[in-house]
């Protein structure tokens, strides 16, 4: 599978050239980076590299993310975003990797690329640590306004995705809620419930934030405003609580090979959620392999988000998802 990179997006353009040819050497992979190209061509002057498994296509333009997404899409057709995007269009073999606006991938993707059909909205799925295992949160910030009928499809397309990626065989599915309780939470979450009580799926119920690293469930639905809020607060609780734990350890009169080894176990317990380490994720629904990569990636991130779309890719998930999504 050959990899296309947005070199302009994101705070780091430096740092994706370089993940995208560590990308390269590591996956023996052709890539494609889409962004000024007299910029990556002086990058690239500085860096040992294999010419003939690198293409640079020319594009000025970059949509910033206080831009409104569908007006950019349309007029910066010179954007590294829009030229990818058309160039994804053309083929469908490849991935497109991007750190760039989640809002301009997101519009993109439905216009240009388009939809699977029958897949009403792209949904940003992401794993979250628990107890156990992990579990799958839909939809983590790519549809602020939805119905229950969006997340009935959120709930499908997270089933395909968990089976035909990760193996996860009928995962146990669990609504976002304020209670447990069925009846509760605003009528978003009533007419929601019913709908999955009343599906095929392996509905759990109703589940609240403070449970989901219980791991009783193998899927979390909501929309992606209370999934955005319930993953920065996630991230911004569990960083407070490893600064802290961090400062008691090194104030501590513990050995320094007993620190060093209570710090690894931390880190080793944190990894998905490090943007490095998880590199990124897929926009689910769209008919293309769209990888969504943090804004601050650095190369190492950038060769993870990579490794995670030849993952995808390995796993035939689009096509997966074409062939089941209308027997769910």
């Amino acid at each position: 599978m050959k990899l296309i990179f947005d070199i302009n997006g994101g705070d780091n353009r430096e740092e994706i050239i370089k993940g995208a040819l560590d990308a390269s050497n590591e996956f023996n992979t052709d890539i494609i980076l889409v962004g000024e190209k007299n910029y990556a061509e002086e990058i690239l002057s500085r860096l040992d590299y294999n010419e003939n498994k690198i293409q640079i296509i020319d594009a000025p333009d970059n949509i910033e993310n206080n831009e409104d997404p569908a007006f950019a899409i349309r007029k910066k057709k010179n954007s590294s975003i829009v030229v990818a995007l058309n160039l994804l269009k053309e083929n469908k073999d490849c991935a497109f990797i991007s750190a760039g606006s989640t809002g301009a991938l997101l519009a993109g993707g439905l216009f240009i690329v388009g939809r699977i059909k029958g897949i009403k909205r792209g949904v940003l799925p992401v794993l979250l640590p628990g107890v156990n295992s992990k579990t799958m949160l839909i939809d983590s910030g790519a549809n602020m306004d939805t119905d229950p009928e969006l997340l009935m499809q959120f709930a499908e397309l997270g089933k395909i995705f968990l089976e035909s990626h990760y193996q996860i065989n009928d995962p146990k599915i669990g609504l976002l809620n304020v209670g447990s309780e069925e009846g509760k939470g605003n009528n978003l979450a009533k007419e929601t419930y019913k709908l999955l009580k009343e599906s095929k799926l392996n509905f759990y119920g109703n589940i609240e934030a403070r449970d989901i690293t219980d791991n009783e469930c193998d899927l979390v639905i909501c929309d992606g405003f209370d999934g955005n809020i319930l993953l920065k607060s996630i991230e911004g609780i569990v960083g407070f609580l490893v600064n802290i734990i961090f400062s008691e350890v090194e104030k501590s009169k513990f050995d320094d090979d007993l620190k060093l080894k209570l710090i690894n176990m931390i880190k080793l317990q944190l990894k998905n959620l490090d943007s490095e380490e998880v590199g990124g994720t897929i926009l689910l629904g769209i008919d293309g392999n769209i990888i969504k990569a943090h804004g601050s990636s650095n190369s190492l991130a950038i060769k993870n988000a990579a490794k995670y779309a030849l993952d995808v890719g390995k796993n035939d998930v689009i096509n997966k998802i074409k062939l089941r999504i209308g027997d769910e």
